[in-house]
């Protein structure tokens, strides 16, 4: 190989080398972002149970008036 074409592929290499790594970020990025998410539901689920739970309690009571 010439010196031409093996510059070429160094920067090649180079470029799927920042590429891997921003790719690596955005990955790192998403994961951070789904475990938020995933907490937001489960909070939202809680709050939701509990609402209802106290929902129930009040027909219970009322039907008993």
């Amino acid at each position: 190989m010439d010196d031409h074409k093996l510059i070429a592929l160094a920067k090649k290499i180079d470029g799927l080398i920042q590429f891997c790594e921003q790719l690596d970020n955005e990955n790192r990025t998403l994961k951070s972002e789904a475990l938020i998410w995933q907490q937001e539901r489960d909070q939202l689920v809680k709050t939701a149970d509990t609402a209802r739970c106290r929902v129930e309690s009040m027909i219970t009571r009322l039907k008993t008036l």
